[in-house]
């Protein structure tokens, strides 16, 4: 009796706001919209070509007509930007990544058809060598198998620079090269590109999660591992100081990767910088949800709509992701 006696006169009952879905709607702290959202497609040569990616149900590698009929759809949804990934033929791969800045490259005519057919679409492009390298890393590989920075950022500078004339909106460096951001800015600057912004891969960390991307890419690395260029897992504080000295050579938009395993460096990064950021819900994150849902153990719509959720809520103001058109019907715009 006294218990019951002590709850009739609860003061603080906040199931008062959570009754009706009008009520929830009302004082939601996050909110999840089209926009907030940015589709990688996978880029291949050729027509009236698509090949499903085993690894990634329901992705695929697409030529460029199929790949626009596509951005177009999620255009018309909301979605306001994508990412552009090429899977490049074997024969074109050489040990310096030559074709990265071949102006007639896959990648550089796409941006050029994307931008003629959906001029209001924002188009991210990727600055990094493995696409285009033999042995799949992300820069100059010296005899012994070191990865060369210093080689590595003029490369990359010729790279971004065929993107930023082809009229790409942002270029995207994801080497984790030291000095990359402020030697594409000079570059970009320097050519009259001053309008083409850096989204920058600040925070990626050597992370297990990648393998489905590197398959969607057949981009596999021939000897060693990333780890003396992309983060230690592990480290945090090192995080903060990647990202504010990409802020301070010029990066306008910075990127944490993964997101779901590392929301505590996205909720960090919000707390230093007041650039905006990016988070990038990657190839292994997508999949593992994807492999529950056809096991049925998982419902893959209101899992991914959970996950860029808290994404968002953990700090970042735009997510790539490949569950885009899983959760759309969910959102509104």
């Amino acid at each position: 009796m006294f218990i019951r006696e002590q709850i009739g006169h609860l003061t603080h009952r906040l199931r008062r706001n959570r009754r009706s879905p009008a009520i929830r709607s009302l004082i939601q702290e996050t909110l999840l919209t089209p926009s907030d959202l940015i589709h990688p497609f996978f880029l291949l040569e050729g027509s009236r070509k698509k090949e499903p990616i085993a690894s990634m149900p329901g992705i695929e590698r697409l030529s460029l007509d199929l790949l626009l009929s596509q951005a177009k759809h999620l255009h018309q949804q909301g979605v306001r930007a994508i990412g552009l990934f090429p899977s490049i033929d074997k024969s074109l791969k050489t040990a310096n990544g030559e074709e990265a800045w071949n102006p007639d490259g896959l990648t550089p005519r796409a941006i050029s058809a994307i931008k003629d057919a959906l001029p209001s679409l924002c188009i991210i492009a990727d600055v990094a060598l493995d696409p285009y390298t033999s042995h799949g890393h992300d820069g100059i590989a010296s005899p012994s198998g070191e990865i060369l920075n210093d080689e590595t950022l003029d490369c990359l500078c010729r790279m971004a620079l065929t993107l930023a004339d082809a009229g790409v909106d942002f270029v995207a460096p994801s080497d984790m090269m030291d000095g990359r951001v402020g030697a594409i800015r000079k570059t970009l600057d320097a050519s009259g590109f001053t309008k083409t912004g850096i989204l920058s891969y600040s925070i990626k960390y050597a992370s297990s999660l990648y393998a489905p991307f590197r398959d969607a890419l057949h981009s596999h690395l021939a000897f060693g591992d990333k780890k003396t260029y992309q983060m230690d897992p592990a480290n945090r504080r090192e995080a903060m100081l990647e990202a504010l000295l990409d802020e301070e050579e010029g990066a306008d938009i910075l990127m944490v990767k993964p997101a779901t395993l590392y929301l505590d460096v996205i909720a960090k990064l919000r707390e230093e910088t007041h650039k905006p950021i990016a988070a990038y819900h990657v190839s292994g994150e997508y999949a593992m949800v994807m492999a529950a849902h056809e096991k049925g153990y998982l419902d893959a719509e209101k899992v991914f709509y959970e996950t860029l959720l808290s994404i968002k809520r953990a700090g970042a103001d735009m997510i790539f992701t490949y569950a885009g058109p899983i959760v759309l019907p969910m959102l509104s715009f």
